[in-house]
């Protein structure tokens, strides 16, 4: 176990050494940047996409907002096409996440965020899909948070990985239509925009209402994952 916790030691330092590199060279930030997305993905083809979800999935994986991901890949590839292809990023991003977690977070800390593990546990014990759906749908929260959280719990990863897919549609497609119309007149798309966010979040509430009830998780557990920092995104 010993020898376990140390590999799982080494390799969260080389991934800060790697994260801590990136950020100092600049690259993730011209990730972020619309000149790169016009140099090197718009117009690219097959090639264009692939590197947009590879990017995509590194970059929500790491700490980018996945609103971000969405609003670029409306930009990069207009609202259909740039909705499926955040949405996919998206995914691998958590996919990356939730395992990095599970394979190098668990023997570190999951005995020293043991109340916390065994809270997020139960939250999700009885119907790993549902909750899941609705901790994406909810307005507030981290998404990297939500990823790491339950990669050291000992939730399934196929429902968590699945309900986070089916999570993520509401605003990715809320962002990358106001992304696309960035191109064009925008003011159309901006408000479609902020209606369907609108609907998501009520969707998100009225599901939280319904599964909140004496012995469910409470409210202190889902402000838990949120991250008011600098960093904060909706799971």
């Amino acid at each position: 176990m010993k020898a376990r916790a140390l590999l799982s030691g080494l390799a969260l330092f080389a991934t800060l050494v790697a994260i801590g590199y990136g950020f100092e060279s600049g690259a993730f930030g011209e990730m972020l940047d619309e000149r790169w997305i016009d140099r090197v993905v718009r117009g690219h083809g097959i090639a264009g996409e692939v590197i947009f979800i590879g990017m995509a999935g590194l970059a929500t994986a790491i700490w980018v907002p996945r609103q971000v991901v969405s609003f670029l890949g409306g930009y990069a590839f207009g609202f259909a096409l740039g909705s499926l292809l955040a949405l996919a990023g998206t995914e691998v991003g958590c996919i990356v996440a939730f395992f990095y977690a599970r394979v190098v977070g668990r023997p570190l800390f999951a005995s020293r965020l043991r109340t916390r593990v065994e809270r997020f546990d139960r939250f999700l014990a009885a119907h790993p899909f549902s909750m899941t759906l609705l901790v994406r749908l909810l307005p507030i929260g981290n998404n990297l948070a939500t990823n790491l959280a339950a990669g050291v719990s000992r939730v399934n990863a196929a429902p968590f990985l699945a309900g986070s897919l089916v999570g993520y549609i509401p605003q990715t497609l809320v962002f990358a239509l106001a992304g696309s119309g960035v191109q064009f007149d925008a003011t159309p798309r901006i408000v479609l925009a902020a209606l369907l966010f609108a609907v998501s979040t009520v969707m998100g509430v009225w599901l939280y209402r319904r599964h909140h009830r004496p012995g469910a998780p409470d409210d202190e557990l889902v402000e838990s994952l949120d991250d008011h920092g600098p960093t904060a995104t909706t799971r």
